[in-house]
């Protein structure tokens, strides 16, 4: 097909802030539909797309022809079944993780997408900074060794307010582990390989938000075995007081190994901290400019804002990956082994138990 027609299902601020301008650098890519519950917010993604097919009905969106793929981007417990209805249609599916609100519907879901050989891709966005994807690199390639541990911290203050269908527990399943907590899982994976067994605790301390109940957590912590022999400690939580949001708050991995250590921060996205066995300390360490944008991506890095703009090369692999008719960098298989470890961190919470994967 010469244009790939696209059918955004979810138009909100995520919609707005990542998936429109990553299309928007996709050559032959047109948004052929838009659908959302409400009005307002579909309105406002019809001005900025120009985009006159618009409907509260993700099943009108995914039964046209013109659509050959579908970004869900709604509440988390939609995504299961829109997914599955798109698979069923022969689409190909983006979907904002976690991807379903428990791992046999993630399972579900990636199995669905292989027999029906339509690409899938879980949004795992901050796989696609330039340091994440170097720090990848010089693991593949040997510079850490043996990896020992890993860590991540995310701390974030988001005080008290209204965070909407967020902090329902029936539409979000979780709140900080699969919002949040759920990147850093699959960095993990990434990195180091998959989990034996894990422990953790999570914690709702604002049970009200802005006058309204909040039920899903906002702290969530796991100490994990990794296969390989390795330790994980990762935390995140949504109030940590005054250390701000996005890019401006601590967003910290790194990785320990037998030949040095690695740290990587979101709001370095062009650097590295790196420290050998028996060195003096962790040094800066430049990311190379190869690194600087996705294969396949026509982005300028010298353009906008760069700890924005990397979140627009999602969409770019998404296009290429259906394109050039192979797997996508991210798929659903990542979406549900991230989603494995969320299960188990709530039921290692609810018993007090390390659970095994």
């Amino acid at each position: 097909m010469s244009t790939l027609g696209i059918g955004i299902i979810g138009c909100g601020g995520i919609t707005l802030q990542n998936h429109l301008p990553g299309l928007a650098l996709c050559r032959d890519v047109r948004v052929a539909a838009l659908c959302d519950a409400d009005p307002r917010t579909l309105e406002r993604a019809r001005v900025e797309t120009g985009c006159d097919v618009t409907t509260t009905r993700y099943e009108d969106v995914i039964a046209r022809d013109d659509v050959h793929a579908v970004i869900i981007a709604t509440p988390n417990m939609l995504h299961y079944p829109i997914a599955m209805a798109a698979i069923a249609a022969g689409k190909h599916v983006l979907c904002e993780k976690p991807i379903a609100l428990g791992a046999a519907d993630a399972r579900t879901m990636a199995a669905a997408a292989d027999a029906g050989c339509v690409r899938h891709m879980t949004a795992f966005t901050y796989r696609f900074v330039p340091a994440m994807r170097y720090l990848k690199h010089l693991a593949d390639t040997g510079d850490l060794g043996e990896p020992w541990h890993y860590r991540s911290c995310r701390l974030q203050d988001w005080g008290t307010r209204d965070l909407g269908w967020r902090m329902v527990k029936k539409l979000a399943g979780t709140g900080e582990l699969g919002d949040m907590l759920s990147h850093r899982i699959n960095f993990a994976h990434h990195l180091v390989g998959p989990m034996k067994r894990i422990v953790a605790n999570v914690k709702t301390l604002t049970p009200m938000r802005a006058g309204k109940p909040n039920d899903t957590d906002d702290w969530v912590a796991i100490i994990a075995d990794f296969r390989n022999g390795a330790t994980g400690v990762l935390e995140s939580t949504k109030l940590a007081s005054g250390r701000n949001e996005s890019w401006r708050s601590l967003d910290y991995v790194e990785v320990n190994g037998s030949e040095g250590s690695f740290e990587f921060t979101t709001g370095k996205w062009n650097e590295l901290q790196h420290g050998r066995i028996g060195g003096p300390g962790m040094t800066p360490l430049p990311v190379p400019r190869e690194f600087w944008v996705w294969p396949g991506s026509p982005r300028d890095p010298g353009v906008g804002d760069p700890l924005v703009s990397f979140r627009y090369d999602q969409a770019v692999e998404f296009i290429n990956a259906i394109r050039e008719q192979r797997p996508c960098s991210v798929t659903f298989h990542d979406g549900a082994a991230t989603q494995a470890v969320m299960d188990a961190a709530l039921e290692s919470a609810a018993t007090g138990r390390w659970i095994d994967l």
